[in-house]
């Protein structure tokens, strides 16, 4: 079996607000950073699995996100794979 590395991103659709993103920009502008016109809060989660191949670890990855990672209804995801020799 072939170990794999997923790094996977998942944020709010564009069309969702985002209260958290919102705070935060708030905040910073307190603090004195000007100049934020957007700020939006995301999820990252790192995965190591194993596979025969990296179809077989794609396949994995995108049932992953699609059941358990993301809310479809209101978030988009993207990852990042590749293939680790330990």
């Amino acid at each position: 079996m072939n170990q794999f590395e997923a790094k996977v991103s998942i944020r709010l659709r564009p069309s969702v607000l985002d209260p958290a993103g919102e705070a935060i920009k708030s905040a910073a502008t307190k603090l004195g950073v000007q100049g934020i016109n957007s700020l939006r809060i995301g999820k990252l989660i790192e995965v190591n699995l194993e596979a025969k191949e990296e179809k077989e670890a794609k396949e994995k990855i995108e049932l992953l996100c699609d059941r358990l990672f993301a809310n479809k209804v209101i978030e988009d995801f993207d990852y990042d794979l590749k293939e680790v020799n330990e």
